[in-house]
């Protein structure tokens, strides 16, 4: 174990709300809610303001609109989060070698690695300095913690939020852990929570009395060895910059129930496509489909299928993906289809798949009858999402705040802009208007320097955007704060004794 706390951990606050707020002057203060806006989309993440009213990440969209009726409601930019997200592991690689990211939003730095820090005040004046060039390199916030493991680490982060750094000092773990619940430990969820409070155990400290061999007959070998080590703050675990990716996958959820076959065949194929697109994208080839389906009673069936070697074919995984669905009833109706590849590996294979792919994909094309256009044909309208960003010919930068009945709202501002801007309506075929990239939530000069150069990184990441899909960021820590000194900006810097 580490004697000093030199493993930091930053969490951008709410970040995917602060990202919209930041980049939309009429929502500053205001309560946002980003996620997907069908009858089955989910809070993806709830601005501090939105959380005041009870919502929260994960929860159903439909509660969120219920509890916060006022609220902005807009769709994930994945290429806006991307975007800042370079530019702020760019700070964090700019510190040391060693960042593990967990997320966009969140990752791990060994500040020792590199010299950054190696003791007490070094590591606070690395942790400030960070929340300082976070600031202005995105106009964002971000929580630091700094501790002597990953585990405590991540644990002073969540006590720092919103815009914070809390530092736990090395030899103290134990008195500070001991009175927290234990789903404050990494790897206890709802159903090992209520297992330990069947059992008696509510606490950290009562974790560790129970012993590790009845730890063990509860929860099984590996999570109960692991789970008591943790109770008695023994979190040895390095940061690892080489996180391999375990599986590349996509899913959608139909706001309507699909019950035509041919159409959720169309479906399954459309996804294997774009999961083959992300594999590639990632450099990755696999040897595993997965097929995942979600039918109307709420039931969820996985199915597999291991090829002889890892792929990267496009038509190999269709027929693959296509040949699990021949398994699975889907009478009653779709909700929710997945389509996943695991046992990555950075080459292909090259044998009789390919070939017999294509001579399947032909058949299939020959016995299935084309999809009616109107399928394809997605209407202009719903291609308006709101929160995402247009261009009109006249009025300059905007986003959309809503449409419907042949009709888009637009409100007309950028991020630099200190005043809400104006807001107009148009129809949803004007020739005039059209969607458009996000622009960068600061300015950064090309003489400012470091920060500046990553600035710029992040700028040009922003040209690449990725399909929409939501994950949650992490909510603010429930045991209460302790606050000492003064940090840089408006948060605050603080030592656990």
């Amino acid at each position: 174990m580490r004697t000093a706390p030199t493993i930091l951990h930053l969490d951008m606050d709410a970040f995917y709300a602060s990202a919209e707020q930041a980049s939309k002057p009429s929502l500053r203060g205001k309560a946002v809610v980003v996620g997907g806006l069908g009858p089955r989309g989910v809070v993806a993440t709830a601005s501090y303001e939105a959380r005041v009213f009870g919502v929260r990440s994960a929860m159903p969209m439909g509660q969120a609109r219920r509890l916060a009726p006022n609220a902005a409601y807009l769709m994930p930019r994945f290429g806006l989060y991307r975007a800042v997200s370079e530019q702020v592991m760019g700070l964090l690689h700019a510190l040391s070698p060693l960042v593990e990211p967990l997320s966009l939003d969140e990752a791990f730095v060994d500040l020792e690695a590199a010299g950054a820090a190696w003791d007490r005040d070094s590591a606070l004046r690395v942790g400030e300095r960070l929340r300082a060039d976070i600031r202005a390199v995105t106009g964002l916030t971000g929580s630091v913690g700094l501790a002597a493991s990953k585990m405590l680490a991540k644990i002073a982060s969540e006590d720092a939020k919103p815009d914070g750094l809390v530092l736990i000092e090395p030899g103290t773990e134990r008195a500070l852990l001991g009175p927290m619940p234990v789903r404050t430990l990494p790897g206890v969820g709802p159903a090992t929570g209520d297992h330990l409070r069947r059992a008696g155990i509510t606490t950290v400290d009562e974790l560790a009395e129970a012993g590790e061999d009845e730890l063990v007959r509860l929860l099984g070998k590996a999570h109960g060895h692991g789970l008591y080590a943790m109770a008695l703050a023994l979190d040895d675990r390095p940061v690892n910059a080489e996180r391999e990716a375990k599986s590349v996958s996509v899913e959608d959820t139909y706001d309507v129930d699909i019950h035509d076959r041919v159409r959720v065949a169309g479906e399954v194929r459309r996804l294997a496509d774009r999961c083959v697109g992300r594999l590639r994208g990632a450099g990755f080839s696999g040897r595993t489909i997965v097929l995942k389906v979600r039918r109307y009673d709420f039931s969820t069936l996985t199915r597999s299928e291991t090829l002889r070697g890892p792929t990267d074919d496009p038509e190999v995984v269709r027929e693959a993906a296509a040949r699990l669905l021949d398994s699975v009833d889907t009478t009653g109706g779709v909700r929710l289809l997945g389509v996943g590849v695991t046992g990555l590996a950075d080459y292909t294979q090259e044998d009789l798949f390919a070939q017999a792919a294509g001579e399947r994909a032909a058949l299939v094309l020959e016995e299935t009858p084309p999809e009616p256009v109107a399928v394809e044909a997605v209407p202009r309208e719903r291609g308006w999402a709101a929160g995402h960003d247009v261009r009109h010919a006249r009025f300059g930068h905007g986003w959309v705040q809503g449409s419907g009945l042949g009709r888009v709202t637009v409100r007309f501002e950028t991020p630099q802009d200190t005043v809400a801007g104006r807001v107009r309506t148009f129809r949803t075929d004007d020739t005039e208007l059209e969607p458009a990239e996000p622009l960068p939530l600061v300015l950064v000069s090309p003489e400012a320097g470091e920060a500046g150069e990553a600035g710029e990184a992040g700028e040009e990441a922003e040209e690449a955007g990725e399909e929409a899909g939501a994950q949650g960021s992490s909510e603010p820590a429930s045991f209460p704060k302790s606050r000492s000194g003064k940090g840089e900006g408006d948060g605050a810097a603080t030592s656990r004794p």
